[in-house]
């Protein structure tokens, strides 16, 4: 990686961090399409993992007053059992199936959501924590599902960032042992990542400070912007 192409992902990396820190969710988003690009499509979901669970221990840190063990323990037990399978099957499975599947989903959730379906969306919860997990094993993205699953739990703003953080932290962690395992993690890839640190802690305070400051609207309608955007790049994925 040249040094353009260095600066260039660490200026992604904290935008990523930003994103992330303030919504709870969409670090991926602009991560992984970039280092897909500079590095190829199993290194750069590889180590999109290794910066996004670095990057998750920091925002523990930050919301460590509003982290919702109890209620979220089942959401992080199932998208680590989801991590674990899509990451394993990162080499031999096609993306194209995992991304209409995660596109219908996460469809099928928005209108349980707009319309208030409560038992509906209930039912698919657990099913939406799983698949997170999955999707985010072969693409490196889980956001709507997650975020989705996550948002079922009614929690507000704060909690439900550490709740993101924790599930995310536990998948992501998941997904670095795999890929390590896999030698898809190298000796360049952590020094990268130590590297990132401070960009990390900067992109973490930054984005605590924003989701401080923002009401449960204007929250809200980040969130919602934030899985639009996860669902425009699975769909042009698929184009």
């Amino acid at each position: 990686m040249d040094v353009i192409a260095l600066i260039g992902v660490l200026a992604l990396v904290y935008m990523s961090f930003t994103i992330s820190a303030s919504a709870g969710l969409g670090g991926s988003l602009v991560m992984v399409p970039a280092l897909v690009l500079f590095l190829g499509s199993k290194e750069g979901v590889a180590l999109a993992a290794l910066f996004l669970a670095s990057n998750n221990v920091m925002k523990i840190i930050a919301y460590r007053r509003t982290l919702p063990f109890r209620a979220a323990a089942r959401v992080v037990v199932l998208i680590v059992l989801g991590a674990a399978l899509g990451s394993t099957l990162l080499v031999r499975a096609p993306t194209t199936a995992v991304t209409v599947g995660v596109i219908t989903m996460f469809a099928f959730s928005v209108i349980a959501e707009r319309f208030e379906i409560t038992p509906l969306r209930n039912g698919f919860a657990p099913v939406l924590a799983f698949g997170s997990g999955a999707s985010s094993g072969f693409s490196g993205t889980s956001g709507p599902l997650k975020g989705v699953a996550i948002r079922n739990l009614d929690l507000d703003r704060r909690h439900f960032v550490g709740a993101a953080s924790l599930a995310s932290f536990a998948g992501d962690a998941t997904k670095t042992a795999i890929f390590a395992e896999a030698e898809l993690l190298g000796r360049s890839s952590v020094l990268l990542a130590l590297a990132a640190v401070p960009l990390m802690a900067l992109g973490t305070w930054t984005g605590s400070a924003l989701n401080e400051r923002a009401g449960e609207q204007t929250f809200a309608i980040l969130f919602w912007t934030v899985m639009t955007g996860y669902t425009v790049r699975l769909g042009i994925l698929l184009a």
